[in-house]
């Protein structure tokens, strides 16, 4: 199976095809969910305060599983010793 090359950030590395199809998959499950909140925030009986707690617990938690899978790691800062 052949690596992906990460985007240039500090402490992500390339990934292999299924990692990078889990992500892909969290990705599409997320924009499911975002939509499904898009449409309540539309509602105008909905509670949009929660709404907006309903978007950013669920964001979060969509970025922690895909750092799960992905791995990044802590980088070197000048002056580090080795």
């Amino acid at each position: 199976m052949s690596a992906h090359q990460g985007l240039p950030v500090a402490g992500y590395q390339p990934q292999t095809g299924d990692r990078v199809a889990l992500v892909n998959h969290a990705k599409a499950l997320e924009e499911q969910a975002l939509r499904h909140l898009d449409a309540l925030a539309a509602d105008k009986d909905t509670d949009k305060r929660w709404v907006a707690i309903a978007r950013t617990q669920m964001e979060q938690a969509f970025m922690a599983a895909n750092r799960a899978v992905f791995k990044p790691s802590r980088i070197a800062l000048p002056g580090d010793t080795p």
